[in-house]
Formats: structure tokens, C-alpha cells, sequence
């Protein structure tokens, strides 16, 4: 009988678990996918009851493989920033509302203009977006009285799916703090916050640090999966947390950078002092006990790119339609025939520059497109200087995070443009920071799995996991000839990003 640890990523559109023996490689995988409902524009729901079934179904399915293998202990990597309004016993009292869902946007913008967001920030470490807990709560209670009355807890994924799993109501800092319900600087549910939204804190899962036991798996879900009853369930956390962890990001020095639909920038303080980190970033508990992530949403880059693809590169008629990979073969064929600097073309993404006065939370970003357009201008020109323009708005990022103190040393990108051929290279040359790319997609159950392993006694420190855990890696440096280049193209891409904001 061999010795193994469960890893399990709760993601916004499947749950991924991943078994790994005690020496961090994997042995089985299992995933089960679920919807998203969209009931009325705007809104974006998941069934609580599809996302545990999806969970027991991937456990089912691992047991069946792993034979010969004994699990010592689980941990959960759960997308944050969903809510569960749930009964007293735990069960749904209405669908599970996602951190996609936007139909609290009014009443944050309400806030924003009163000074409500500033205070929930000070408080909690962020600002309410729209889809967030705290103001989809305080939506619940404006305009669904007969919800909120029924809901005496609002359970995360992470709290929701603990207690399934061993009838405890837990959780961890990190995913709890995104409901931004939380002090961050004590800890504990804050009254103030809890007040805004109508919330009982008595009725919150007991909150702690990730890596401590919180329960074990209950006979029930030793029924349902296979997995012996009494196996210890371990406080994981926020995916991105999780993802950060396994990337040894355990104190100040590496950020990283995930690459989807959305890029999110992240990087570590030892502190959790709103007053040292910039002020369009959000300060959130870490996985890591006595540490926090300061986090930034750059915007829809990915989806940038995505609509660029579909437009310039896509043959005409839907006979000829080449799916994404193709696409993205094309673009990084053509882009060696454009120069570093895209002939003098600029490109703002389009959600917008992010760290302009007017790029707020809950709108008001100019939108973006391309500056200085001639007719010399080719379609690799425009190509590249799209990539250029999400590199800038890295560069932007990192250089504020160096401005408030926070030491930049290397970039860990994840997600789909560590897949380019050319794109990392962009980034490591426009920003003059060296970048750590790795081909692993499962950065958060990895994450979950070092938390297990660690919390129920496998490893005797955080650090022995990761080492143990750590990905075969590849490293670019920036191209030291550009430099001058790049510096001269950053500050016009910063007049421009400014004049826009101020023009509209």
C-alpha cells in the first residue's frame, strides 16, 4: 500500500482532483464539469447541489483508479468570491450567486459615490465589485427579503463543500476574506461589515489559518465515494492563494501573474497594512500562516486577444473557421515579422487601462484601441502591439508595486499565454523582470495537495512540500537591447492611457 495526498480545485466551471504520491508527482486525475446559469442578463449562478455532486463524482472516479494507494489527506483550492445563502443546517436556501454576476453593480456604484467602499476596503482589504459577496448579500436583502430572511449563513465553496464533507462548518482566511466580510486585520467576522449586509457572524464558519485539520470525511461521504470514512480534511483555501503557494511565493519578492480570460497580478506582504500597498489593489490573507497577497484585476486580456483572433485572423465564412489553436499558431507565426515597438503603433486592451484615475471599480475605464494607426501598418504590427499593450499594463502594475516598497525579483506566469511561443518573451522584455514559466495547468490543486500534506503531518514544513511538489520550470530573461526601446514606448503608452481617461 503506497502512501498518497488528495489535491481538489474547486473552479468556477468543473472541480479537478488530483492524487499525488508523497514525492509530488501525479498519480490519477479526475474532473466532472457544471453550468453556468444566467437566469436573467446579468446574473450568473451555480447549483450548489451540482457543484457537491461533481466533487463526489471525482472522488468516486479517483478511488476507482488509485487502487493500492492510501489518501492521508485532503485539501480544497475553491474559486472565492461566490455565495451560498444557506439554511441553519447548511443546505441551499437559493442558488449559489458566482463573482460573475453583476446585478449588485448599482448599489456599488452607489457606495463608491457615498464613501461606503472606502470604509468596507479599510475594513476587509478590498473594494466591493459587483458579484462579490457583501454587496450581493446587501442586494439579497434589498430586493429579495423573503431570501435573505430564510438564510441564517452564507456559506463560500470552500465552507459549503467542508461541511459535506465532515459536518463542521469551516474555513480558511483566504477564501473567507473575499466575501469582504472579514476584519482583515484582526481576523475574525467583523461586525460592521456583517451589519451592512444583514449577516449574523455567530452563524459564519469558524475561520483560521489554511494547513490545519478542520474535520474528517464523514461514513456518509464514505458511502457515496469510496474514500474510507475519517481521512482528515484539511483547510485549504482561495485557488489563487493555492496557485501562489505551490509557485513557492511564501513572502515578498516573487509575483505572479495569471493569464485567462482575466489577468490577475499578485504578489506577497508580511504585513496586512492597507496603508503600505497601492491603492487599486485589494489585500487578502495568504495560505501561508502571518502573510498576505496584495492582488490587482488588470483586466480582460485573454478576452483582448480572444476578440482580436476572431476578428483579424478568422477566414471569412464558417466553413473555413479555424478553432483557437489554429488561430493562435497564425498569430504567433506572423508575429517575428513585426519589430520590437510594433512600428510606432500603440494599443490599449480593451477593458481599458487599469491604473488611470478613472479606471474604477464598477465603471468608468475609457475602453481602449489602437493610437497612431497608418496605413503602413500591418496586421502582425497590430498583433504585436495588442501584446505590447497588455505587457505596458504589467509593467504599470509592477512598477507601482515596486513604488510602495514591495521587492519584484521574478514573474510567474500561468495560464494561456505561457502556451505562446513569443508572448512570455514580450512580457519578460517589456517589463525588464525575469519570468518563470512552467507547463502545469493544475497550479491550484497542487497548491491544495502541498496544504494537505503539510496539515496532516506528511511534511514538517510548508517549504519541505513545495520543494517536493515544484514543477519542472523554464526561465526568460528580458532582452537587455530593448531596454531603452520599451522604456521610451511605456512612458507614451502612459501619456496616452492618461489623455484618454481625462478626454472621456
Amino acid at each position: 500500500m503506497h502512501d498518497a495526498i488528495l489535491g481538489i480545485d474547486i473552479g468556477t466551471a468543473s472541480t479537478k482532483a488530483i492524487l499525488f504520491d508523497l514525492s509530488g508527482a501525479e498519480v490519477v486525475t479526475a474532473s466532472r464539469p457544471y453550468p453556468l446559469l444566467t437566469p436573467q442578463p446579468g446574473w450568473v449562478e451555480q447549483d450548489p447541489d451540482a457543484v457537491w455532486q461533481a466533487l463526489i463524482e471525482a472522488l468516486h472516479d479517483i478511488i476507482g483508479q488509485a487502487g493500492g494507494y492510501r489518501i492521508l489527506a485532503l485539501a480544497l483550492a475553491a474559486q472565492a468570491g461566490s455565495i451560498i445563502p444557506a439554511r441553519l443546517n447548511g443546505d441551499p436556501a437559493y442558488p449559489m450567486i458566482t463573482w460573475l454576476d453583476s446585478r449588485s453593480e448599482s448599489l456599488v456604484r452607489a457606495w463608491e459615490k457615498d464613501g461606503t467602499a472606502e470604509g468596507i476596503r479599510r475594513l476587509s482589504g478590498w473594494r466591493p465589485y459587483p458579484g462579490l459577496p457583501l454587496p450581493t448579500i446587501a442586494w439579497l436583502r434589498q430586493h429579495r427579503p423573503d431570501v435573505h430572511a430564510a438564510s441564517q449563513r452564507y456559506l463560500g465553496a470552500a465552507d459549503f463543500l467542508i461541511h459535506r464533507l465532515t459536518g463542521r462548518f469551516a474555513t480558511d482566511l483566504s477564501a473567507a476574506a473575499e466575501m469582504l466580510l472579514v476584519d482583515v486585520n484582526t481576523g475574525q467576522w467583523s461586525e460592521k461589515l456583517c451589519a451592512l449586509a444583514g449577516v449574523d457572524p455567530a452563524m459564519q464558519s469558524g475561520l483560521g489559518w489554511a494547513g490545519r485539520v478542520v474535520g474528517e470525511t464523514t461514513p456518509e461521504v464514505a458511502g457515496l465515494t469510496g474514500l474510507p470514512a475519517g481521512v482528515p480534511v484539511v483547510a485549504g483555501g482561495h485557488d489563487q492563494c493555492c496557485a501562489c503557494l505551490a509557485m513557492g511565493m511564501t513572502g515578498p519578492g516573487k509575483v505572479m501573474l495569471v493569464t485567462g480570460t482575466a489577468w490577475v497580478i499578485t504578489g506577497i506582504v508580511e504585513t496586512p497594512s492597507l496603508a503600505d500597498i497601492p491603492q487599486r489593489m485589494d489585500l487578502n490573507p495568504h495560505v501561508v500562516t502571518r502573510r498576505w497577497t496584495v492582488s490587482q484585476l488588470l483586466g480582460g486580456f485573454g478576452a483582448t486577444v480572444d476578440w482580436w483572433l476572431q476578428q483579424a485572423w478568422q477566414p471569412p465564412g464558417p466553413e473555413h473557421a479555424l478553432d483557437k489553436k489554429s488561430l493562435y499558431a497564425h498569430l504567433d507565426n506572423a508575429l517575428p515579422s513585426s519589430p520590437p515597438g510594433s512600428h510606432g503603433l500603440l494599443f490599449l486592451p480593451l477593458s481599458g487601462p487599469a491604473q488611470v484615475s478613472d479606471a474604477q471599480p464598477g465603471g468608468g475605464r475609457p475602453g481602449g484601441g489602437f493610437i497612431g494607426l497608418a496605413l503602413a501598418h500591418t496586421r502582425a504590427d497590430m498583433s504585436r502591439a495588442i501584446l505590447e499593450g497588455c505587457a505596458f499594463e504589467v509593467r504599470w502594475a509592477l512598477d507601482t508595486l515596486r513604488a510602495a516598497g514591495m521587492p519584484v525579483t521574478e514573474l510567474w506566469i500561468a495560464g494561456g499565454a505561457t502556451r505562446s511561443p513569443v508572448w512570455p518573451q514580450i512580457l519578460a522584455d517589456v517589463s525588464g523582470v525575469p519570468i518563470v514559466l512552467a507547463d502545469y495547468a493544475n497550479w491550484a490543486a497542487l497548491g491544495a495537495a502541498i496544504l494537505a500534506g503539510w496539515g496532516g503531518g506528511v511534511y514538517s514544513t510548508l517549504e519541505v512540500g513545495i520543494a517536493l511538489f515544484q514543477p519542472p520550470v523554464r526561465r526568460l530573461a528580458p532582452d537587455a537591447s530593448l531596454a531603452t526601446l520599451y522604456a521610451d514606448r511605456f512612458a507614451a503608452y502612459q501619456r496616452v492611457a492618461r489623455a484618454l481617461a481625462v478626454a472621456l
